[in-house]
C-alpha cells in the first residue's frame, strides 16, 4: 500500500474528468495536478487511501510538447482554470475523449468519431461572474475558491471574464472597505456581504451588479453606486438578493433593485433576451449559439411540430425552437425566469411559445398524464441530470425525437443509458467547447425511438 510522502518516478497515462493527470505507482492510481499525458515526473505521494491516491510532481523529468506556461499568476490556486497548463490542442482531446469515454463507459454507447466544436477564444468569454467575499488577513478580499476548499484565493485579474466584471468586483470591494461592511463568515453565519454577482450583455454591452447579503439592505448606498456608474462602463443595473440560508446558493430568493433596470439585455440565435439575476443563461453567448443551433438540427423541424422544452431557463432554447415549430412548450421552476421568458417571448414577438413555472419532473408527469404528446422533447438539465421522475414521463409520452442538452457527461451518460435501456437509440452526439481553459464540456445527443 502506498505511504504518504512516498516518492515514485512514473509516466502520466491519462486524465480524470477533471482534468488531473492520471498515473500508477505499486498498482495503485494516482491523481496529480498540473501534469499532462506522456510526461515523466517525479510523484510524491500526498494522501494515499486504500484504491486511489493523491499526489504532486516534485520534479517534471520529460515535459509534454502540449505544455505551455500558464498566463495567470493564480492558476495552480484558482479553482476556476484547471487547464491553463496545456495548450488548446491538448484540451480539444481531453474534452472530446471525456465525452466518447463516459458515452461508452457508463453509457454504453460506443461511438466512432465525436465531432466537437473548439471556441474560437479562450479569454473573455464567459457572461457571468460569482465573486466569494472572505476576509483574509484582516482585509475584506473578492475572488475564486482554491481548489477542493472553501478558502479564497484573492483575484485581481480573471481572464475568462470580460474587464468589465472585474472592474465591478474592484468598484464593490472599495466601498465595502471604506464602509467597513464585514464579510460573510460560513463557520459563524455572520456578517453582510457574501458574494459579488456580475452579469455581462456580451452583445448589448449592458452590466448588471448584484451584492449577495445576509440582510435586508446595505449602508451607504450612495457610495456604493457612486463608485459603480463612475468605474463600470455599460452599467444599467444594480441589484440586492437577500441570502440568509446557511447553505452554499449564492442568491436568494428575494432580490430587490438598487439603481436601475430590474434586468439587462442580451442577444442570442436572433431574439433579444431579458435577463434577470436569477435567470438561467448560457455563459459562453457565441459557443452557445452553435450548441442550440446543432440541437435545432437534431431536432428536425419542419414547422407542424410540438416541442416541449424542460428547463427552459429564460427560454433560449423554446424560442430559437418555436421558430421552426408550430408550437413550443417551456418549463422552468425559477418563477422569475419563467417571467423573463414570457416577457422574452412578447419582445420577440413569438407567439406560438407557451411558459410554465413547474418543476421538470411534475411538469413531464402532468403533460403525459394529460394526453400530451409533443414530437420533439428538449431537455438542458442542471449537471445532477434528469430525475427518474422525468426519464419515466418522457418514455410515457413517447415522443420521435428527445434532443438531451448537458453539461455533464457522466449525468448525459447515465441517462442515455436509461433512456436507450427500453424505447429509444442514440444516433448523434457532438461536443462544444462552452468553458476553455476549464475541465467542463456541454454535448448535444440526439434520441430517437426505435
Amino acid at each position: 500500500m502506498l505511504q504518504n510522502g512516498q516518492l515514485a518516478e512514473t509516466v502520466i497515462s491519462g486524465y480524470t474528468s477533471d482534468g488531473l493527470g492520471v498515473c500508477h505507482i505499486d498498482g495503485c492510481a494516482v491523481f496529480v495536478p498540473d501534469v499532462l499525458r506522456g510526461e515523466r515526473c517525479l510523484v510524491r505521494v500526498v494522501h494515499a487511501g486504500r484504491n486511489s491516491a493523491h499526489g504532486v510532481c516534485a520534479k517534471l523529468l520529460e515535459r509534454s510538447a502540449h505544455r505551455i506556461a500558464p498566463d495567470c499568476p493564480q492558476a495552480k490556486h484558482c479553482g476556476g482554470c484547471a487547464l491553463r497548463h496545456m495548450d488548446y490542442e491538448e484540451e480539444f482531446a481531453f474534452k472530446q475523449q471525456r465525452v466518447r469515454d463516459a458515452l461508452a463507459r457508463l453509457g454504453g454507447v460506443a461511438l466512432g468519431e465525436l465531432p466537437i466544436t473548439g471556441a474560437e477564444r479562450c479569454d473573455g468569454y464567459r457572461n457571468k461572474a460569482q465573486y466569494p467575499v472572505q476576509t483574509v488577513k484582516g482585509r475584506l478580499e473578492a475572488g475564486f475558491y482554491r481548489r477542493g476548499s472553501h478558502a479564497l484565493v484573492p483575484v485581481e485579474r480573471c481572464r475568462i471574464l470580460p474587464e468589465v466584471a472585474d472592474l465591478a468586483r474592484a468598484a464593490v470591494t472599495d466601498w465595502a472597505r471604506r464602509s467597513r461592511i464585514p464579510a460573510y463568515d460560513e463557520r459563524t453565519r455572520s456578517g453582510l456581504l457574501r458574494h459579488i454577482f456580475v452579469r455581462v450583455g456580451m452583445k448589448s454591452g449592458q452590466v448588471m451588479v448584484c451584492l449577495a447579503v445576509n440582510g435586508e439592505t446595505v449602508p451607504d448606498r450612495a457610495l456604493l453606486l457612486r463608485l459603480l456608474q463612475k468605474r463600470v462602463p455599460g452599467l444599467a443595473s444594480v441589484q440586492l438578493s437577500v441570502n440568509r440560508s446557511p447553505g452554499n446558493v449564492i442568491l436568494g430568493d428575494v432580490t430587490k433593485t438598487l439603481w436601475g433596470e430590474d434586468a439587462i439585455d442580451d442577444e442570442l440565435c436572433g431574439n433579444v433576451f431579458r435577463l434577470s439575476a436569477r435567470s438561467f443563461y448560457q455563459v459562453n453567448r457565441d459557443q452557445a449559439e452553435r450548441l442550440y443551433e446543432k440541437a435545432i438540427e437534431y431536432a428536425g423541424l419542419t414547422g407542424t411540430e410540438t416541442v416541449l422544452d424542460l428547463y427552459c431557463g429564460a427560454g433560449t432554447i423554446t424560442l430559437a425552437m418555436a421558430r421552426h415549430a408550430r408550437r413550443a412548450v417551456g418549463v422552468e421552476l425559477v418563477a422569475e425566469a419563467i417571467e423573463d421568458a414570457k416577457q422574452n417571448a412578447a419582445r420577440n414577438v413569438v407567439e406560438n411559445a407557451e411558459f410554465f413555472c413547474a418543476d421538470a419532473g411534475e411538469a413531464a408527469i402532468r403533460f403525459a398524464e394529460a394526453g400530451e404528446r409533443p414530437d420533439v422533447i428538449v431537455v438542458d438539465p442542471p449537471r445532477k441530470g434528469l430525475s427518474p421522475d422525468v426519464i419515466a414521463a418522457i418514455e410515457a409520452m413517447a415522443p420521435p425525437r428527445v434532443v438531451y442538452v448537458s453539461c455533464d457527461p457522466a449525468t448525459l451518460a447515465r441517462d442515455v443509458k436509461l433512456l436507450t435501456a427500453n424505447a429509444y437509440r442514440l444516433d448523434k452526439a457532438e461536443a462544444f467547447d462552452l468553458f476553455p481553459r476549464t475541465s467542463h464540456v456541454e454535448t448535444v445527443v440526439l434520441l430517437s425511438r426505435k
